[in-house]
Parts: C-alpha cells; structure tokens; sequence
C-alpha cells in the first residue's frame, strides 16, 4: 500500500504546485486514459494535458482530509480522497490508479465538487447556548498572543462579579457571586482574550449528550437536527456558529472531545494536573481537566500554550491503532476514521499507524473508572442533591446516586484496577506515540433521538474516552472524519505532557 499512497500523494503535491509536467507524469499515457470533471469528460493523456496547461491558476488550493482504498487486483486498485477547500466548500476526487513498468499511474479519475451544507438560517437560540453575554463580560490585556479573542466560559469557572451556574437553576439561585477569576480564566485573559459569554453546560457537567432539561439543548451548526454533545455543550455550540473564537470548557469522561466530534470542531483535553483548575466546580477531581475548543487548529494551539505556560513540543514520530478499539465504532465511522489516518499520515510525513494493544482490560478499567467517577461526584455534590430532591433530571440524579453506596472494598478495588490501568498505558504509549481512535462512537445523534439510544450511544463512546480520563493522558479531537456528510472526530492520544507535539499534528 505504502508505494501506491506515495505515488497518489506525489500526484497530490504537484497538484498544490500547478506543476503540469509532474502532473503529466502520474497519468498514464496509455490511450483511453479518462479524466471527468463536472460535464467534461477528456480521454487520452494529450487531451488531459491540454487541459491541464490551459487552466488559469491550477486547482483551488484545499486539504486531503480522508484517502479511502479499494485494491481490485495486486496491480489495480481505486482511491477516493476526500478534500476541504479554503471557501469551507468540499470535494471528491477518486482515481483508478494501476501499476505497471514505470510503477503506480492513474487511468482514470473523477473530480467532483461537493455544496456546502446550509445551516439553518434562523440559528441556534442564544438562550439555549449563553447564561449571560456581555460587550465583553472582561476584558484581556492589550498586547498578547490572544488579543481579540472572544472565549465562550462554560458555567463551571469563576468569572468575577458573577456566579456559577452549572447548569441548574436552583443552584444558580444559591451561588455566590465570585470575587476573583477561575485560574484558566485569569490567564487567558492575561494573554489578551475577552469573554463573550457564559456558555451553558449539562447538569453540573455529568452528561455526554448537550441536552439539558431546564435551559434546553444548544444547536449543532454543523450538524442541524442533532445534539452538540455535552457536558461543553454551550461552548461547542457558540464556537461552531462563529460567535466565540474559542470554548473554554472541561472535560472529565469527554466533555470536550464528544462535543468536538458532534460539532466539527478541534478539542483539546490537557495531561491531568497540567492546566490549573482553581476556580473550577469540581465533578470527579481525580479526572477533571480544563481545555479547550476552536475552529482553527493554529489558534487552538496559541491558546493551549497560554494555559500550559510552557512551549516545548517533543515530535510525535508513530502514529498507532488499537483494532479493538476502532472496532466499538459504528460501520461507517470506522470506514471514516482508516481514511482520516491515511490522510494523516501522508500529510505528516509519518509512516502508516503500527499496531498496538492500548485497550487491555477495557470492561474492567471502564467498570472501575465509572465507580470512581461517580464516587469522586458524590462526594462533591451529594449534600446538595439531598437538600435539594427533584433539582436534577432523573437520568442525571441517577449517575450521582451511583456513587452514594459504594462499600470501600470496591472502590479500594476500582482504584486499583486504575492504577493498573494507568501503568499499562504509559507502557503502551511512550513519549513520541500518538494513538489514534474515533472520539465517538457515531455521529451526532438527532435532537428527537429516544432516551435509550442517547443511553445507549453515551455508553458506546464512553469505552472510547475514558482511556485518555482515567490514565490522565492528553487527548486531542480533530474534525477529520465525516458521515454521510455529519462531521465526527479522529482522537490522538498521547503520553502524558505531550500536549504541545499532539497539538502539532493538528496542523498537519
């Protein structure tokens, strides 16, 4: 496979180069050679080539996202690439590419341009995404890597001269109003950013879906009709339509990088204890993490810099996949997600992803995570959920309750198998390592979706992130994959405090 990609990305560079001669040169000269684009269809590699030198400009410049393969025989096979464009519009391009003397060369290819999806016009209701918005509610800094930004707060980090939220009225009500900032928040505003607004989240953050009972669910501008994902709901959401640069949000079991994936969007999970979380309502503080959502990876990076406070970024030099985990996707995305990191590796210049056993004792480690978790959450709010019976929903009061009994032998155990956990993946991912998996089990489940399959997809994706939650590991979402047009995300996993070289690929 490795010489037939390099050949369709050696095409792939002459392409972005307009270098028409080198483009002659990956078509095969054999006659009944075909190139169609639109209504024109060229046979013979003189008409391709005249076609190709009479072109004002060369091709509009755009960015292989996925590369699927199909091998029909040892010397013929078929690649589809999917391509982004600069506009936000897409392409499709596929090639029969068959090997002879001179190697790899293509006989036949179909272009095909690909209409932008249209949001919804009205937009998302601003009540279902902001608490409170202001022009802006702080001010940053004059001159910093961040000046102009406009960050959406999720309702969980103190924000001075105003109260935290979490999602839920009554406690709203009872808050105190904050006299100081979140640590996160202080030190983005200190790099130059403003804050726009406090963003919604799911009830005192423990959900994956975006939905929640008292303020209603944000809308996926990327995906119309369906769930943002959660907790980070509000903030993906304001992202996603263009009305914050940037989502300051948490992430305990995938807050961030669930609703990246639903939202197109890029996620950034932190190496646990890395950013500083003063300031932050806890859930699981064993788990919990402050990061970040963007549209732009660049910018995504800038800021992920500004909250880890340092710059060193180690390369990753191999990339690889764990098959049992890519197989807890559904059919499509993982068609999807062996595209994407095709596309990846060609446009790193990393060989193909290796294989690696990452998932271990999944069922074990996901049983155990989920103890803790709930635990740790208990033990956080659960004096609040008593004094206040029917504040929650039911499906979030059940999670908390989860937690209210467990015997210290199991959870002595469950931490155990963590700690065990832990130790098998730092052995399983060293400095350099990038694991690559789906960030979520399917697309974006519809708005109108029944409970039990929020249940059941919630589920599904949790086997998927909690291995980046529970080992503490720095966990990045990019928007590569795509289904049926709906936008999912391509997770790298790294070791822990390789932030900055996992942020790199995204640029990639």
């Amino acid at each position: 496979m490795g010489d037939l990609l390099s050949a369709f990305w050696g095409y792939e560079s002459a392409l972005a180069a307009n270098d028409v001669a080198a483009l002659d040169h990956w078509f095969s000269d054999a006659t009944g050679t075909l190139r169609a684009e639109g209504d024109i269809v060229l046979s013979g590699p003189a008409a391709i080539s005249a076609f190709r030198r009479g072109r004002t400009g060369g091709a509009p410049p755009r960015t292989v996202e996925r590369v699927h393969e199909v091998r029909l025989a040892p010397d013929l096979a078929v690649l589809t690439a999917e391509t982004l464009r600069a506009d936000g519009s897409r392409g499709l391009q596929t090639q029969v590419w068959q090997r002879g003397e001179e190697g790899w060369r293509i006989r036949a290819a179909h272009v095909s341009a690909v209409p932008q999806r249209r949001a919804d016009d009205r937009g998302p209701d601003p009540g279902a995404v902001w608490r409170t918005t202001g022009a802006p509610l702080a001010a940053g800094a004059q001159d910093g890597p961040l000046t102009g930004v406009r960050i959406a707060v999720k309702d969980l980090f103190a924000i001075a001269g105003h109260r935290i939220g979490a999602g839920n009225p009554a406690w709203l009500t009872e808050a105190p109003v904050e006299e100081t900032h979140a640590d996160a928040v202080r030190l983005l505003l200190d790099a130059g950013a403003e804050i726009t607004g406090i963003a919604h989240t799911d009830e005192l953050a423990f959900s994956l879906a975006g939905a929640n009972a008292h303020y209603g669910t944000p809308a996926n501008s990327a995906a119309p009709g369906r769930i943002p994902g959660g907790s980070s709901s509000g903030p993906a959401s304001a992202v996603a339509h263009g009305w914050a640069d940037l989502g300051l949000a948490t992430d305990t079991a995938g807050s961030i990088r669930v609703p990246a994936s639903y939202c197109g969007l890029y996620g950034w999970r932190p190496t646990h204890g890395t950013v500083p979380t003063g300031g932050l309502l806890a859930l699981a503080p064993s788990f919990d993490t402050a990061g970040l959502l963007a549209r732009d990876p660049g910018l995504l990076r800038t800021a992920a810099r500004v909250l880890l406070q340092r710059t060193e970024a180690p390369p990753v030099h191999h990339l690889v996949v764990d098959e049992r985990l890519t197989a807890l996707a559904e059919p499509e995305v993982q068609a999807s997600f062996a595209a994407a990191c095709r596309a990846l590796s060609l446009r790193s210049g990393l060989p193909p992803a290796g294989r690696v056993t990452a998932a271990g004792r999944l069922d074990d480690w996901l049983a155990a995570f989920r103890t803790v978790q709930a635990v740790q959450a208990w033990r956080q709010h659960g004096a609040w959920i008593d004094k206040h019976p029917g504040a929650l929903a039911p499906e979030v009061q059940a999670r908390f309750a989860a937690g209210r009994e467990v015997p210290p032998q199991r959870l002595a155990a469950a931490e155990a198998t963590l700690a065990e956990a832990r130790a098998f993946l730092d052995a399983a991912l060293p400095p350099g390592t990038a694991l690559l998996l789906p960030a979520s089990s399917s697309t974006a489940p519809s708005t109108d979706a029944p409970p039990v399959e929020v249940a059941a997809v919630r589920a599904a994706t949790l086997r998927l992130t909690c291995l980046a939650s529970l080992a503490g590991l720095p966990a990045v979402s990019l928007p590569r994959l795509r289904v049926r047009g709906l936008p999912a995300g391509l997770c790298l996993i790294g070791a822990r405090g390789t932030d900055l070289a996992l942020l790199d690929l995204t640029t990639r």
